[in-house]
């Protein structure tokens, strides 16, 4: 068989693999084929020496890359709790983004779970319960203390940095990556998982460098896996509460009371989501109605009716991805799609047979106690009503900057504190999707 056959054929047997192809003909039509149908992660021409030069590295690169992304073995983590419950969402959202991999238990449909819980928590008014494998708990833990159990890097280990980055999105990352490779001491503070908000996009499709698309979670860890091999340090879990100044250091305060020391500060927090305000909503948020993608719930709503607010690129790869899992998935828009998302993400929505997109609307309220039922929302320019059921709902409004905390500090000292990412122009902000 030909070299794209072959490939095909190891997509079915080992989808995981990474696939290279090595071919003497310079055919821009079969390496867009190979992307396209085969999921090809890289192109070679021949000839291919020397292969420390031409070959090794690229093959080096995506073994890395294969080797951060499979998951470890099951180790023993257990988070027990209720999908009811908002605290539950956030601790599973944590541990899987930031690779942690873990069991959970339903305490409201598993017996034995539940009767587990009440032994170690007393009652269930407080969950989830995280059992580790050294047989430990923790009781609705905060993420500094999970953080810190399942062995993820919590405390500074020079008293003193040339740069502290806060935030580890994109322009974080970046930000330690530049500093390290020019033999600077970095170390970046982050107080969820890396990423920010593009570690949270199931697929992004128009990022230079990756004709085949990438995950955020991907383009997260290799922006990690580079500012480490440079030297970098990142903090996980550890939320800063304060900044000063005292020449000729700037002070770093954490929430736990360490302080960190350096020349500079970069504040990346970038942006955190915009919120929708409409009846019957706050009660469900983190229940049955999530801002961002929400990946770890996907199975949960495996052929029920979900919702998708917003119409950006972000909401499209978001309709996307759900609806690999949903029975259904209607896209709630205010405008026609065409004013904001990206042309490839129309095409790819509209051939996919169980997204439906409706334009002109926006929500009006939300119905449902301990779950949702449905979805009002009201025509922008009638002002009519119409009822949609779903079981879920994802909301890609938008984002806004998220350094107001920081604006003292600023105001006192722009000397030796620099923001990046959230108070640049908009045109010059981060690609679309």
């Amino acid at each position: 068989m030909s070299g794209t056959e072959m490939l095909s054929e190891v997509k079915q047997l080992h989808p995981k693999s990474r696939r290279v192809l090595l071919t003497a003909y310079a055919d821009t039509d079969v390496a867009i084929a190979g992307i396209n149908n085969i999921g090809l992660d890289h192109y070679l021409m021949k000839p291919w020496d020397p292969p420390e030069d031409r070959l090794y590295p690229v093959l080096d690169d995506l073994l890395s890359e294969w080797s951060a992304r499979v998951r470890p073995a099951f180790e023993g983590v257990r988070v027990l709790g209720s999908p009811l419950s908002p605290q539950c969402y956030s601790t599973k959202e944590f541990l899987s983004r930031n690779r942690v991999s873990y069991e959970w238990v339903d305490v409201d449909q598993d017996a034995t779970g539940r009767a587990l819980a009440e032994s170690l928590a007393g009652n269930l008014t407080r969950l989830p319960i995280v059992i580790f494998p050294d047989g430990t708990h923790l009781v609705a833990p905060v993420a500094a203390e999970l953080a810190s159990k399942v062995g993820l890097h919590t405390q500074a280990s020079l008293p003193f940095y040339d740069v502290v980055v806060i935030g580890s999105g994109p322009a974080g990352l970046a930000n330690a990556v530049y500093a390290a490779s020019e033999g600077l001491r970095a170390v970046v503070v982050e107080s969820q998982a890396p990423g920010g908000q593009a570690g949270t996009s199931s697929m992004i499709e128009n990022y230079l460098g990756f004709p085949g698309g990438v995950t955020g979670e991907d383009l997260a860890q290799r922006a990690i896996m580079q500012a480490r091999r440079f030297g970098a340090e990142l903090l996980t879990g550890q939320e800063v509460v304060t900044l000063r100044r005292e020449d000729p250091a700037r002070v770093v305060v954490l929430a736990d009371g360490t302080e960190l020391r350096a020349h500079s500060v970069v504040i990346t927090t970038g942006m955190s989501a915009r919120t929708l305000d409409v009846p019957g909503l706050a009660p469900l948020q983190g229940i049955c109605v999530f801002y961002g993608a929400a990946m770890t719930e996907a199975a949960r709503y495996r052929d029920k009716d979900v919702c998708i607010v917003g119409g950006a690129n972000s909401a499209g790869q978001g309709a996307l991805y759900f609806s690999r899992y949903a029975k259904s998935v209607t896209m709630l828009v205010r405008r026609d799609l065409e004013a904001t998302m990206s042309h490839y993400l129309i095409e790819k929505i509209e051939s996919a047979p169980n997204i439906a997109v409706i334009t002109g609307v926006e929500v009006d309220r939300v119905i449902g106690e301990k779950s949702l039922e449905s979805v009002v929302v009201k025509s922008c320019s009638s002002g009519e009503l119409r009822t949609i059921s779903a079981s879920a709902m994802f909301i890609f409004i938008g984002v806004k900057p998220h350094a107001d905390y920081f604006a003292g500090a600023l105001e006192r000292d722009e000397a030796g504190f620099i923001l990046t990412g959230s108070d640049l122009p908009k045109e010059h902000g981060r690609p679309r999707g």
